[in-house]
């Protein structure tokens, strides 16, 4: 099973995609969309979907994992951050992929055992389920990892069989993993 995670923002969008077999969980490639905000939100939109379509294409996940939205005082900022994910859920129907959504505590309490968890641990769990040396310096990436771990672990994938959780079977230190396309912008 290859499960691509997306943490969805209108100025940041991390990914990740991660294959789970008989050995345990791989991390695939994982990185950060970062948008200028001189671009119009249009404009951010049809680059966010440009350049995971080339994940797709490139790495073929069989399923997409999004974060639901959370509810936000600022109405501009909810309403922008509908648009990016209606974006991603219409490229994930083009593209033939199975979708499934996860709250923000759902998420932190498949990866770390705590629906209150902090950004710290779910980073830190994320690099140690996925076995590298170092969590991504990057929150937008370690949620998007944590989403595609999230499907893995409570999805439908339970169905076909729960995973156990076993450690990655690559070392190393996460940028080995991660691409960059010419209008990403990876930290």
């Amino acid at each position: 099973m290859v499960v691509l995670g997306i943490d969805p923002g209108s100025l940041n969008t991390g990914y990740g995609i991660i294959r789970h077999d008989s050995s345990g969980f791989s991390l695939l490639v994982c990185g950060v969309i970062r948008l200028h905000s001189s671009k119009s939100h249009p404009e951010r939109i049809g680059q966010i979907c440009r350049e995971l379509e080339e994940v797709i294409v490139a790495f073929q996940p069989e399923r997409l994992a999004l974060e639901t939205a959370f509810l936000s005082r600022n109405v501009q900022s909810a309403l922008k951050l509908g648009q990016v994910r209606g974006a991603v859920i219409a490229l994930a129907m083009s593209r033939h992929l199975a979708l499934h959504e996860y709250a923000p505590r759902e998420v932190k309490s498949a990866i770390t055992g705590r629906g209150a968890a902090s950004k710290e641990q779910v980073a830190f769990m994320v690099a140690r389920i996925l076995g590298i040396t170092e969590p991504p310096n990057s929150y937008d990436v370690t949620d998007a990892l944590g989403i595609a771990l999230c499907d893995l672990l409570r999805g439908e994938s339970r169905a076909q069989g729960s995973p156990s959780v076993k450690r990655g079977k690559r070392g190393g230190s996460w940028s080995q993993f991660v691409t960059a396309s010419p209008g990403m912008v990876i930290r």
